[in-house]
This record gives C-alpha cells, sequence and structure tokens, in this order.
C-alpha cells in the first residue's frame, strides 16, 4: 500500500526542491594572483605552517582580522568551521594553510593500503571512529582470491575499529556518501579519490585526499590543507526541454578548457529561477565532473531546492527506516541547517569569475579521448560516428533518475508495448550508482526496460568506468559513456575513443548504433550559440567592474613607476643593497637534504598528462605490485617507449597541468621507482603535488623551460612529435637558493630563474621518505 507513496517521496528527493530562494546580488569581486598549493610554485611562497598543528599542543596560528572585518566566500566559512589551532579572531581565507578535522572521510578498495599506512605509523587506534567510512566499490567483479582476501581485510578492520561499512556491490562510496547523509550541507568531509568533489552538488565541501592523508585522518582526525583560490561561477539562464546537468559540466569543460579553474574551489551560484532549474541529481554531476575541469572542488548554494530534497528524505526515512536513518536524515537536523544556513558574505573575494547562460545550451559530447574537447551533439550526428559499447555507469549519471531518462528514450520508440533492441554490433552495459538506486529504478519499471532492450547489468560499482571488470574498450573500438573521464587508455585500449555524453544520449546512441540524440531539445527562439565569459554575466554590471579594474591597474602600474624612479634618482645605495640581499635570501637546508639536484632532461611534450598516463589504472588496485614492475609501466599510457627512453637519474619535464585525473599515489612512486629525482612541469595538478609531497617526489614548476623545450624540439612537418625525448640538456636545481639553472646542450646557452622555495618543514617530510614516516616520527616523539 506504500508504493504509491515511496515512489512520489522518491521521485521529489532525486529531483530536489523548486522552492524561491532571493539570492543577493555579488559584489564585485577582486583579483587576487593564483595561489600555487605545493612546493612547487615559481612564485614566492608564505612558510607552511601546517604539519607541525597536526600535534595536540601545537602553537595557534597567526592572528588575523575577525571574522565580521572580513568577507568570506562559502568556501572559507565552512573551512572556518572545520579548522583547527586557530588563534582567537583568525579568519580564514583562500591561500591559507589550515590544519582541517573533516566531518568525515571515505576510503574505499584503498582502505587497506590505507590501514597498512595507518598500522606502519605505529598507530593502533583510530582517532574517531564516527569520523571515518569505509566502501568497497572499484574492483567489484573481481573474484580472485586475493581481492577477495583485501575486501575480508578490510570487512574485518571495521568491525575491529567500529567504523561503518558497506560491502562490495551495496554501490559506488561518493554515491553512499550523499544518500546516506554522510556528506551533509554545510561540512567539509574528503575521500581518498578525486571525485569527492561530488558532495558539493548537496552544499557540502568535498575534497579528495590521498591515501597517505587518509591514514594520518585516522590516527589524528585532521590533515593539511592549503584553501586554494576560489572561482565564482554564475549560471544564469534556465535549462531549455532536453538539456541535463551533464551537458552543463561538458560545456563547462571544453569551452573553459584553457586550465580557467585549475585547482581551483569552484562556487556556483545563480537567480532564484536559474537554480530551480538544477535538480540536486543535476548538481551532483556537475559537482562530479569539476574534477575533470581542473578544480578542487564544486560547491553548490545551500538553497530551497537542497531543503526540499533534503525534506523528502528526512519525510522518506521517518516513514520507512526510522531507525537505520537516525541521526543522518532528520527534520531535526534540516531546522538547525536552515537556521544556521550559511553563504557567501558580499564582498567576498574572488580569485576569478565565469558565467555560463544555460538558456544557451544544447546537448554537449565530450570526446573523443577528452574532456577538453566538447562538441555539440547536433555536429556529432552529422558525422554519423559508429559506436561499438555505451555505458550507463559510474557515480556521475546513474542514479534513478538518469536510469528512467534512459529507459524514456526506448519507451518512446516502442510499438505496441514491445521495447526496441539496442543496435545490432552494439553492447549496452548498465550498472546503477547504488543498490538504493537500482530498487527505486526497478520499482518504476525503468531497470526492466533496459533489461529488455538488450542491456547487459553489471553490479553497483566502478568497473568499466576505471577500466576493471567487464565491457572495456578493445583497440579500435568506439564508446560513449555516461561516466566522467574518458582519458586515452581509462576504459580499455589506448588505441578506443571514448566520448561523454548525458544518459539519454547514450541511451539514443545505443539504440541507433552510432552517436544521436533522442530528440528532445527544443532550441530555445533565437539563439544560436553558446554565451559564456568572464564576469557575473550582468553586462551593466560586468562593464562597471571592468571599468573599476582597468583604473585599479593604473593605478598600480603609476605606483609601480614613481617607486621605481625615487629609488634609481634617489641614489639609495643602502636600498639597492637591501633589495640585492632580497634577491639572495637563503633557504635554511635541513642535515642530511640535498643542496642541489641535477640531472639531464628528458622531456614529455604534453599538457594535461593525467595519472592514469602516468601509472595505468589496471594496475592501481593490485597492491603487491613490486617496484621494479612499477618502474617498467611507469608513463606507458602516455608512451610506450618512455621506458626505454628515460634513465635512473633523469630529470622528467612536461607540459602544463602535469598529474591531473584521479588521486592515485602510484603516480608518484611509479616515478619514484624508476628512480627520477625530480619532476619540473609548467604547473602540476594538485592532486600529483600532494601525492608527491605525501611520498617524497620533488617538483618545480618552471613555464620558462617548457617554452624553451617547445622552441627548440618543434614537431616535424607532418605535426609529429616526439613523446619523450632526450634533449642533452642540463638542469641543476638549487635548493638553497631557491634557484633553477638550464644549459640548452653542449656549449648551448645557460640561463637561471627564481623558483618557489622549498621550506625546511617540506623538507623535513621528504627527508624522512614522506608523511607517513613523519606522522610515525610524530607518534613516537
Amino acid at each position: 500500500m506504500f508504493a504509491p507513496v515511496r515512489r512520489s517521496l522518491a521521485l521529489a528527493a532525486s529531483r530536489g526542491g523548486r522552492q524561491v530562494l532571493l539570492s543577493a546580488r555579488s559584489q564585485r569581486p577582486l583579483s587576487i594572483p593564483r595561489v600555487r598549493t605545493a612546493a612547487y610554485s615559481t612564485t614566492p611562497r608564505l612558510h607552511q605552517e601546517a604539519f607541525h598543528s597536526q600535534l595536540e599542543n601545537a602553537a595557534p596560528l597567526p592572528s588575523a582580522k575577525s571574522a565580521t572585518q572580513t568577507p568570506q566566500t562559502l568556501t572559507e566559512k565552512i573551512v572556518q568551521r572545520y579548522s583547527v589551532g586557530l588563534a582567537p579572531g583568525k579568519t580564514v581565507k583562500s591561500g591559507d594553510y589550515v590544519t582541517l578535522a573533516p566531518h568525515h572521510c571515505m576510503t574505499h578498495d584503498n582502505s587497506w593500503p590505507v590501514a597498512m599506512k595507518f598500522m606502519s605509523i605505529g598507530a593502533s587506534k583510530i582517532h574517531d571512529n564516527r569520523q571515518v567510512v569505509m566502501t568497497l566499490d572499484h574492483d567489484v567483479q573481481n573474484k580472485s582470491e586475493a581481492n577477495l582476501k583485501k575486501y575480508r581485510q578490510i570487512e574485518e578492520f571495521a568491525g575491529k575499529h567500529g567504523v561503518d561499512f558497506y560491502p562490495a556491490g551495496r554501490g559506488i562510496g561518493h554515491q553512499i556518501m550523499v544518500e546516506e547523509g554522510y556528506a551533509w550541507p554545510g561540512t567539509v568531509t574528503v575521500a581518498s579519490d578525486s571525485h569527492s568533489n561530488m558532495y558539493g552538488g548537496v552544499g557540502c565541501l568535498g575534497t579528495p585526499m590521498v591515501r597517505t592523508d587518509a591514514a594520518s585522518i585516522w590516527a589524528t582526525g585532521r590533515t593539511w590543507w592549503q584553501i586554494p583560490p576560489i572561482a565564482k561561477v554564475t549560471l544564469t539562464g534556465i535549462l531549455p526541454p532536453g538539456v541535463t546537468g551533464k551537458d552543463v559540466i561538458v560545456a563547462l569543460c571544453g569551452l573553459f578548457n584553457n586550465d580557467d579553474v585549475l585547482n581551483h574551489a569552484i562556487e556556483f551560484t545563480g537567480s532564484e529561477e536559474t537554480m530551480r532549474s538544477l535538480s540536486i541529481d543535476d548538481r551532483l554531476a556537475i559537482a562530479n565532473m569539476t574534477t575533470e575541469w581542473g578544480a578542487l572542488s564544486g560547491l553548490f548554494p545551500i538553497d530551497s531546492v537542497l531543503q526540499q530534497w533534503l525534506r523528502a528524505k528526512a519525510t522518506t526515512a521517518a516513514m520507512f527506516n526510522p531507525e537505520a536513518a537516525k541521526g543522518k536524515f532528520t527534520h531535526e537536523k534540516i531546522d538547525d541547517l536552515i537556521n544556521n544556513q550559511l553563504r557567501a558574505d558580499p564582498g567576498a573575494t574572488y580569485a576569478k569569475s565565469l558565467y555560463l547562460n544555460l538558456s544557451t545550451l544544447s546537448p554537449f559530447v565530450a570526446g573523443p579521448n577528452s574532456v577538453k574537447v566538447a562538441t555539440p551533439l547536433k555536429d556529432l550526428e552529422a558525422q554519423d560516428i559508429k559506436l561499438n559499447k555505451a555505458y550507463l555507469v559510474s557515480c556521475t549519471n546513474s542514479r534513478a533518475s538518469d536510469i528512467a531518462a534512459a529507459a524514456n528514450v526506448f519507451r518512446e520508440v516502442a510499438k505496441d508495448g514491445v521495447i526496441p533492441k539496442v543496435a545490432e554490433g552494439v553492447k549496452f552495459y548498465i550498472a546503477a550508482a547504488s543498490t538504493l538506486e537500482q530498487a527505486a529504478a526497478e520499482e518504476a519499471g525503468d531497470w526492466q526496460v533496459l533489461l529488455a532492450a538488450g542491456a547487459e547489468p553489471l553490479p553497483s560499482g566502478c568497473g568499466p568506468c576505471i577500466g576493471l571488470g567487464t565491457g572495456l574498450l578493445e583497440p579500435g573500438e568506439v564508446g560513449i559513456s555516461a561516466s566522467n573521464r574518458n582519458f586515452k587508455g581509462r576504459m580499455g585500449s589506448t588505441d578506443a575513443k571514448a566520448y561523454l555524453a548525458s544518459p539519454e544520449v547514450v541511451a539514443a546512441s545505443a539504440l541507433k548504433g552510432k552517436i544521436a540524440g533522442p530528440g528532445w531539445y527544443q532550441k530555445p527562439e533565437g539563439v544560436e550559440k553558446v554565451i559564456i565569459g568572464e564576469g557575473n554575466g550582468d553586462v551593466v554590471q560586468d562593464k562597471a567592474m571592468s571599468i573599476e579594474e582597468a583604473l585599479d591597474k593604473l593605478i598600480a602600474q603609476a605606483d609601480s613607476m614613481i617607486a621605481s624612479a625615487e629609488k634609481e634618482f634617489s641614489g639609495d645605495e643602502a636600498a639597492a643593497a637591501e633589495s640585492a640581499a632580497e634577491d639572495e635570501t637563503l633557504t635554511e637546508i635541513l642535515p642530511g637534504f640535498p643542496e642541489k639536484i641535477e640531472g639531464e632532461i628528458v622531456f614529455c611534450d604534453a599538457d594535461n598528462i593525467n595519472t592514469d598516463g602516468i601509472y595505468p589504472g589496471k594496475y592501481t588496485y593490485q597492491d603487491n605490485v613490486t617496484t621494479e614492475k612499477m618502474a617498467e609501466v611507469c608513463m606507458e599510457n602516455y608512451d610506450k617507449e618512455f621506458g626505454q627512453v628515460a634513465k635512473e637519474g633523469d630529470i622528467l619535464v612536461s607540459g602544463f597541468n602535469f598529474g591531473c585525473g584521479s588521486s592515485r599515489e602510484q603516480a608518484a612512486t611509479a616515478i619514484l621507482a624508476k628512480k627520477i629525482p625530480l619532476v619540473v612541469s609548467g604547473s602540476f595538478g594538485n592532486i600529483f603535488s600532494r601525492n608527491s609531497i605525501n611520498n617524497a617526489l620533488m617538483g618545480v614548476e618552471v613555464p620558462r623551460l617548457v617554452q624553451r623545450l617547445r622552441e627548440t624540439f618543434k614537431a616535424d612537418g607532418e605535426g609529429n612529435k616526439v613523446l619523450t625525448r632526450r634533449t642533452g640538456w642540463k638542469l641543476v636545481w638549487d635548493v638553497r637558493r631557491s634557484k633553477v639553472t638550464v644549459t640548452e646542450g653542449e656549449g648551448g646557452q645557460q640561463w637561471s630563474q627564481k623558483v618557489g622555495e622549498l621550506p625546511p618543514n617540506v623538507q623535513e617530510i621528504i627527508a624522512r621518505g614522506g608523511l607517513e614516516k613523519w606522522v610515525k616520527s610524530q607518534i613516537e616523539a
């Protein structure tokens, strides 16, 4: 008798609310320099004071203006709540290093490696077992004795320490964190997985940590974090019929594709009408893939849409499972959330502001093999791109609403109630984000429609999305997926092509045997192109901001010219001497730490080399891979010849955004296994920087070096370039002087450049062999 009620409540919960929330008009954001988040920055850095503050008796951080004096973004306000050891009156802001005590920390199949680290550092008891959640979701199709043994070990460890545990097949960890209420609005919740950004869809600041961080949190309840630069993304208009949240984030990744938000925290905002057009499931998909956009988090407001979704969850829990839901989704908790609602302050400082007019958006497809290539669906339909495989899987787009959208594609073309089959020669794989989402889809009849169409069901888990289990792409095949990543080789062969799209486009493509849509999109009158840009999307306001910024720039330039002239004509030798002394400020070098690192440059000429390219996913969850094997497969998804070209002691130089993608620490440890002591790039993905420090791999950003290498070693007349090249160039990193010197070949030009300081506390972590051993030393002390 409760089935209709249960279904209506579940539908309301998945779609989110439609209530009105008036949004305050934002003040002009101030432009601030991009803040680097690792010891790789070529710009001056503040001395890091994060690690020592993990100790119980650590000195408080320096004082600052009170919270009432400094407007904060939503991100900063949430971090303020979960930072420990702050001095009285300290207001955290972008760029600050803080010690975080996150609300929750989730680990998945990597829980056992984390447990091994936890035990190796001498810890015997989890600091707060209510803080930790363990889920098994990545390699759930693997029934080998080795994998089953690891799963048993994780379950036994969780049971011993009283940790919440979800077994293989229950669902993907990120979905569990949301549907079980761990990712609560207004909290900081982390996971040792790069898609913890997804929690931002429900107003929870989700950000990835790595395995070593997780072990530190288990042992101490805390870890370190630097608040990244914060970008505001203003959404205007409303989504047209046939356009989804997946299209929004695919368009953002493809249209703002010059690392516009690399290593930023994103805050999405918009008018009441705009935000009402984005359901919670849409928001979860968008927030999830801010990872692929290069961001560290993607945070949506705590608004009436979210409140209605929470109310539906609380009502459903109270009616059908009151005991299990106790303390998770309750109306009392929601009341408290609303009464203490967090919002960005007027006048809060953002590193940059971007906007997208949703009304001008049409269905988009990403690829092949890159999220930075986004094409309107209609353009790809005209190319008649034949398919081999289609996937409705992953934590991005495989909830009940996504399954319903895919099922409706087949329902609409059914004749006499007979569901049509997927196209001949096409395999269509489906896996719900969790068993609860699958149950909702089954109750609605949507799951059965897809099975009748010939879809092959997989257990709730990651599977082909990360290149594991059944259904991987074979050489020469073309696939389209509703998942989040289509990096070369991620879903199978490096010789395959992978595209990303919304669930309905994936279903329509499976039905027609080529990339195609269901025909649901209704183009608004007068819309010819997607409207995007810098600013808030308000022409009058943005124009006023541009004038103010131009005036500020002129004033700053004038002040600089006056100061230079005064120094030049004053003949102030003391000032000149002081300036020279500042340029030669030396970094303290800890005993035993090398003052210089040098070697021959091996150049990998590509931007956005991701962690799948550095260390293939098929090895990531094999815990018995030897150091020799790690060295052998290092960079093989980027270039199979890398292992033969690169030698021990070389310095690896790559382009920009090196190490983007997943949080696998083996991307750093595989390079160390290859006995390469230093990685240099134009810029690093934040997660790789964090893993590098935590695992004692050194790195530095030198954009000028990348430019010089590309000017010297160009592609041939056919446009082909050598993927991995021995250059004959020498590089010396003088750690004490924070300076890099490059010699461009035998008898070639030599030049030097100042780079970011490697402060003693980071040296200490590296010198001890990484964060794991550093924490152990602190426990022993």
